[in-house]
C-alpha cells in the first residue's frame, strides 16, 4: 500500500515545489476534446490537441511563450492517438506554428489525416513525426519521452515523460485513452510494461467513471445476439459509428462471430467508416498476429465471396437497400433517413453508448432505436487497477463527464493513497512532489432520505440536492423507476422514454402467458436469473425457458 509519507521519502528536502505543473485547456470527452499543457522544469509539452477551435489554445501558448522568451509556444507536442477528440486541432495548430514539432506513434501519424476528410488530403502536409514504441527518445537535455501501446485504437499510446535534474528524476505518465482488455483489432495495454516506473504523476482518463462492465466477450456476444435476432425477424440493422475504431471492430465481430460466419447476408459500409477500413488495410503489419493470420486466408474487410459479404456502399446499391435484411455501418453524423426509406422494410438502429448520436423521432420506414455497450475504454475497476499498479504520488483525472470524474475522485481507496485532482479547463495544477499535502474533502455523493410504508404503498423521500447532478434528468425522464435487489442493497434505475417505447407494452399485454415478458427476472429485455440458460443475454418478450418465474411470485 502506497501512502503520502512513502511518496515524500523519494525526494530531497528543499526540492522546488513547482517543477511539475499541468494546465488543461480542455479535459472533457465532448466536443471540446482533450488538450493539456505540462510543464516539467523549463520545458513545456503539449499533450493532445482535440480542440475544435484552437483560438484559446493559441492565446494561452503565446502568452506562455512570451513569459519564457521562447521562439515557439511549446517545446513539442505529443499525440496519444488519432481520434478527433484528441487530434482534430493539430492541423490548425501546425498552420499557426509551422515550426512547432509534433510527434506520435508511427500508426497514429498515418491515421491523423482522417480527421480532415473535408479537405484535399494531398494538400495536407506530413507535419507529424513518428516515434518508435518502447524506446526512450531525448528531445532536450534531461527531457525524455517513451511510448507504450495503450490499447483502445491502433497506434494509441501512453506517454511516459522523464525530466532529470542533478537532484533527481521526475516521471509523468499520460495514458491518453487506454483499454486493458484485448479487442478484435487491438491488443490491450500491458500492465507489466509499466510496473516499477516510480511515477510522480499519472494523468489518466475517466470516461466510464466507476461503472463496472461485463467481460469484453460478453459484450460482443450480447450485441451479436441482438443483431442476429433482428435479421431473423426480417429487420435490417443500422450501426452508426465514428470513422476509426468502433466501426472496424464491429466489422471484425460480424465477420468472425458464429452467428454470422457463412450466413447469406450483406454488410454494407458507407462514408468515413469505409475510408477508415482502407486506412486499416495499410496498417496490417502493425495489427495483432491473429488479425494478420486472418488476412492471409481471406480479405480483412472487403469480401464479396465469403459470407457474410462485406462491401462498400455505392450509389447504385441504395435503391435495393433493405429490400432483404442487411447490415449497414455508416458515419455517426449522417442522416439515417437516407437508409430508412419508405419501401426499405423495418430497421433497427443500434447506438453505441458514450457516443452522442442524433436520431430523429420518426423515419419513413418503421424503426426501433436501442443502445448497446461495446466498450473501447477501461471501466472503473480497470482504471483503479492501473492506478494501484503504478502507485503515483499525484493522479489527475481528465476525459470524462464532471459527474463521472467526481465519482472517481471521491473513491476512498484513491483518496487515502494518492493526491487526487480533477481540474476544470484553464485551472493550473501545481504538482508538489514530496511536500506535505492535505487532501481536500471528497465531494458528497451519498444522499440521506426516508422510507415510509403506508399499506400497500412505499414512499422513498430524497433531498432535492440530488437533482443538482446532471444524471438526475436521465433518471427522472419518465417519472418511472425500476427497483431490484443487489445483495443486501436495493438499486433504483430510471426507465427512459426509449425503453418504454421499445417494450411496446408487451410486458403487460402478455400477462396471462408464461414468457420472458412476464418473468420476474426479465429487466430491460435481458435475463437476470442465474439459474436460466439465458442469464445475462438479451431475450425476446415472447420467449420462454424452464427457469421462468411469474412477476407476482412472492419470495
Amino acid at each position: 500500500m502506497r501512502d503520502n509519507l512513502s511518496a515524500s521519502s523519494r525526494v530531497d528536502v528543499g526540492e522546488p515545489a513547482s517543477e511539475l505543473e499541468c494546465l488543461p485547456y480542455s479535459v472533457q470527452h465532448n466536443d471540446e476534446g482533450v488538450c493539456l499543457l505540462v510543464k516539467m522544469g523549463p520545458y513545456r509539452i503539449l499533450l493532445d490537441c482535440g480542440l475544435g477551435d484552437i483560438s484559446s489554445l493559441v492565446r494561452g501558448l503565446t502568452k506562455s511563450a512570451s513569459q519564457g522568451n521562447s521562439p515557439l509556444p511549446a517545446d513539442l507536442v505529443l499525440i496519444s492517438h488519432a481520434h478527433p477528440d484528441h487530434a482534430r486541432g493539430l492541423l490548425a495548430l501546425h498552420q499557426a506554428f509551422p515550426q512547432l514539432p509534433i510527434y506520435a506513434s508511427e500508426v497514429t501519424s498515418k491515421l491523423l489525416s482522417l480527421n480532415w476528410l473535408d479537405k484535399n488530403l494531398q494538400e495536407i502536409p506530413q507535419f507529424c513525426q513518428a516515434l518508435p514504441l518502447r524506446s526512450p527518445v531525448e528531445f532536450q537535455e534531461g527531457l525524455v519521452a517513451e511510448l507504450f501501446p495503450a490499447g483502445h485504437l491502433p497506434g494509441a499510446v501512453a506517454i511516459l515523460l522523464t525530466y532529470t535534474t542533478q537532484r533527481r528524476s521526475y516521471r509523468l505518465l499520460y495514458t491518453g485513452d487506454f483499454f486493458l482488455s484485448n479487442s478484435r483489432l487491438v491488443e490491450g495495454l500491458r500492465l507489466e510494461e509499466l510496473r516499477g516506473l516510480e511515477l510522480d504523476v499519472l494523468i489518466i482518463e475517466g470516461t466510464y467513471g466507476t461503472s463496472r462492465h461485463p467481460h469484453r466477450r460478453n459484450q460482443e456476444n450480447q450485441l451479436a445476439e441482438r443483431i442476429n435476432r433482428a435479421i431473423a425477424d426480417r429487420c435490417s440493422v443500422l450501426l452508426p459509428t465514428p470513422a476509426l475504431g468502433l466501426g472496424q471492430e464491429l466489422l471484425m465481430l460480424l465477420r468472425s462471430h458464429h452467428h454470422f460466419t457463412g450466413r447469406d447476408v450483406d454488410i454494407w459500409v458507407d462514408g468515413a467508416v469505409a475510408t477508415g477500413c482502407d486506412a486499416y488495410l495499410e496498417l496490417l503489419p502493425h495489427l495483432p498476429p491473429s488479425v494478420q493470420n486472418f488476412a492471409r486466408h481471406q480479405p480483412l474487410f472487403w469480401d464479396e465471396k465469403v459470407r457474410p459479404r462485406v462491401r462498400r456502399l455505392q450509389s447504385e446499391h441504395r435503391d435495393t437497400l433493405g429490400k432483404s435484411p442487411c447490415i449497414v455501418l455508416t458515419d455517426s453524423t449522417t442522416d439515417f433517413g437516407q437508409y430508412c426509406q419508405l419501401d426499405s422494410g423495418p430497421w433497427a438502429i443500434l447506438l453505441p453508448e458514450k457516443i452522442d448520436i442524433k436520431v430523429k423521432k420518426q423515419y419513413s420506414a418503421p424503426t426501433t432505436v436501442e443502445s448497446y455497450l461495446l466498450a473501447q475504454h477501461s471501466d472503473g475497476p480497470g482504471t483503479t487497477q492501473l492506478i494501484h499498479n503504478l502507485r503515483p504520488q499525484h493522479v489527475i483525472f481528465v476525459h470524462g463527464s464532471p459527474a463521472y470524474l467526481a465519482d472517481l475522485t471521491s473513491l476512498e481507496e484513491l483518496q487515502n493513497r494518492y493526491h487526487v485532482h480533477s481540474p476544470s479547463a484553464g485551472v493550473l495544477v501545481e504538482l508538489s512532489i514530496g511536500d506535505t499535502f492535505l487532501q481536500p474533502a471528497a465531494p458528497e455523493t451519498n444522499y440521506e432520505g426516508e422510507l415510509t410504508e403506508l399499506g400497500t404503498v412505499i414512499t422513498i423521500t430524497l433531498p432535492d440536492a440530488i437533482t443538482a447532478d446532471p444524471r438526475w434528468r436521465q433518471l427522472a425522464d419518465t417519472g418511472l423507476i425500476e427497483a431490484r435487489w443487489q445483495g443486501e442493497e436495493i438499486v433504483l434505475r430510471g426507465l427512459s422514454q426509449r425503453e418504454l417505447l421499445n417494450q411496446s407494452s408487451d410486458r403487460y399485454t402478455l400477462s396471462d402467458v408464461d414468457c420472458c415478458g412476464t418473468c420476474r427476472h426479465q429487466r430491460g429485455q435481458r435475463c437476470w436469473n442465474p439459474n436460466s440458460p439465458l442469464y445475462n443475454f438479451k431475450v425476446t418478450l415472447e420467449g420462454y425457458c424452464p427457469a421462468f418465474e411469474p412477476l407476482n411470485e412472492i419470495e
